[in-house]
């Protein structure tokens, strides 16, 4: 079944059931008189050769069938994907239903390849909400998480396309019985203050260590999976049983940022979204001709959906120079164009595209545990529907061929950039240069930073462990002390409290020892913290230096990159680019 066909019930399309009211302008669903029907579109019934397992029915705890109330339906059963279903009991008379706000059109966005794919959480009555928990699979996150993220707090969600050639019509392509490794992986992070996101492309060919993965088992009994080192990435999934959350413990080993949640999704996932929307706009710089993905363009502008959208970001021996880094160039294009669709009006103001959407999107998500229900799903996509295209950056780990290969098939990160890549990300720095947040940075800077600064022998400060590991304090004393020439400083213990970030309290008297300290440690301007001053132990007055979770050792700067390194590529989701 295509997917304008998805959640129709009896040959009635859900589209057909939404009616503009010509009062209030607004779509409403509304039931045809002719035939009982639920108040939703029905879920997919799988055709007659589909071989499905018996679903599982609910009973009551006496072992009696639940008795259903005369003209009146109720939820279904909740089933595995792929179950049969029974008809929803139908209605003895039409019941209006509840009209849709349109503050309620949420941005959701899935995993791997399609990344991103729009919900309609309005208008849908309680059984639709069921069938699409029902549609939604999940897997444990075996506590490679941080336990899901929070709305107050910067999110980290790793999208991962597999290629697992599961599916109708996928066997075809390359290795049938992939065991599906991470293909395309994606590390999304969005701003706390949800101004921006990043979304950080990590090659399957590259170099790395995959450490060792405690893992749910499907009995539920836990397995740890050795380890293994400098590995191909795309092996963190699929390798030896790896699931998900191996792929997300190589990530947190690899650039220091630890996800919040995954998705994952397989080659269906971008058949099935685009096909709903409608397809998506690409351009390409000169004609295209791929027997290996079936692509097959001329040089221009076109709309791609289904297979023909697979085979796009499949593609790589036709753009580029041929690798897995040209497809991935491909795939960012790619998801910009369908993050450009999904935002349009017109499918914002489509039932029936919003419809599509909901049961596509669900059928094609793997989710971790944390994030297994249309509820947590939803409440993801208010977050992430706040944040503007234009301020949505994709960039690619910085990597270089592998100096240990003859004939070059893998690489290896780039230690003069990539280190700074991955800090810019866990420090919340934006790759777009939002000038709201640049302004205030640089007010910051200028206020705290710039001026005189005192010798280092008058600078006097007592040091406390706020976060960092045991002993930072007195490790910092001692570098202070005999390489920089601050005597006058001492360990005054752990701090009241923890904090995220390393700060320097000083009062206004003391500014010129603060920029001096703020030097020799690589302090930014957000870090210092004007205040007042405090009594060390000899009677005199000091400021106050905490070490936070953030601190890696005494002499490591802690000044986070303020931009991203000159040869990064990057591009934003708001403009269109032509692949070449």
């Amino acid at each position: 079944m295509d997917a304008q066909g998805r959640g129709r019930a009896d040959d009635i399309d859900p589209a057909d059931q939404w009616v503009l009211n010509p009062d209030t302008g607004d779509y409403e669903l509304r039931l045809g008189p002719s035939a009982p029907q639920s108040g939703v579109p029905a879920p997919r019934r799988p055709r007659p050769s589909e071989a499905a397992p018996p679903a599982r029915g609910r009973t009551e705890a006496s072992g009696r069938s639940r008795p259903e109330t005369p003209g009146r339906a109720v939820p279904p059963p909740r089933r595995r994907r792929g179950a049969p279903e029974e008809p929803l009991p139908g209605r003895r008379g039409r019941r209006p239903a509840k009209k849709a706000p349109k503050s309620k059109k949420i941005l959701l966005w899935t995993g791997g390849a399609m990344a991103f794919v729009l919900v309609a959480g309005s208008g849908a009555a309680y059984f639709y909400i069921e069938h699409l928990n029902d549609n939604i699979a999940s897997v444990s996150d075996d506590g490679a998480s941080t336990g899901g993220f929070q709305k107050d707090k910067a999110i980290n969600i790793l999208l991962i396309g597999t290629d697992k050639r599961t599916g109708k019509g996928n066997g075809s392509y390359g290795d049938a019985g992939s065991v599906g490794h991470a293909d395309t992986t994606i590390l999304l992070h969005v701003s706390k203050d949800r101004s921006n996101a990043t979304a950080l492309s990590i090659p399957r060919d590259l170099i790395t260590d995959v450490p060792d993965c405690p893992t749910t088992q499907e009995d539920g009994t836990r397995k740890i999976i050795p380890g293994t080192q400098q590995v191909r990435f795309n092996t963190s999934l699929g390798q030896d049983g790896r699931t998900p959350s191996c792929t997300m413990r190589t990530v947190t080993e690899l650039t220091g940022v630890k996800p919040d949640n995954f998705m994952v999704a397989d080659f269906n996932a971008v058949k099935t979204l685009t096909s709903a929307v409608g397809g998506v706009e690409v351009c390409v710089g000169k004609d295209l001709d791929d027997p290996d993905s079936h692509l097959k363009l001329s040089k221009g502008t076109h709309t791609i959906e289904g297979e023909q959208a697979l085979a796009f970001v499949r593609t790589r021996h036709a753009v580029g120079f041929g690798g897995d880094l040209s497809r991935i160039g491909l795939q960012q294009q790619f998801l910009s164009a369908l993050m450009r669709k999904l935002k349009s009006n017109d499918t914002l103001t489509s039932p029936s595209k919003m419809l599509d959407l909901a049961e596509a999107g669900t059928k094609a998500l793997t989710v971790d545990s944390q994030l297994d229900s249309i509820g947590k799903l939803k409440d993801l996509g208010l977050e992430l529907g706040k944040l503007n295209t234009k301020n949505l950056t994709f960039t690619t780990v910085p990597v270089i061929d592998n100096p240990t290969e003859k004939v070059k098939a893998t690489v290896v990160l780039n230690e003069s950039t990539a280190p700074q890549v991955f800090d810019m990300i866990k420090n919340d720095v934006s790759f777009t240069a939002v000038k709201e947040q640049k302004k205030k940075e640089a007010a910051a800077v200028a206020a705290r930073l710039k001026g005189t600064k005192a010798p280092a022998s008058e600078v006097r400060v007592r040091i406390l462990n706020g976060g960092a590991v045991a002993g930072s304090a007195q490790e910092t004393l001692s570098w202070l002390q005999n390489e920089e020439g601050v005597a006058k400083s001492e360990n005054a213990g752990n701090a009241p409290a923890s904090l995220a970030k390393t700060t320097l309290e000083y009062a206004p008297d003391q500014a010129d020892q603060a920029r001096r300290l703020a030097d020799i440690m690589g302090l930014s301007g957000s870090a210092m913290k004007p205040g007042e001053s405090v009594t060390n132990s000899q009677g005199v007055p000091a400021m106050t230096l905490t070490l936070g979770k953030d601190f890696e050792g005494a002499g490591v700067s802690l000044t986070a990159p303020s931009k991203a390194p000159e040869g990064v590529q990057k591009s934003t989701a708001d403009k269109v680019e032509c692949a070449k």
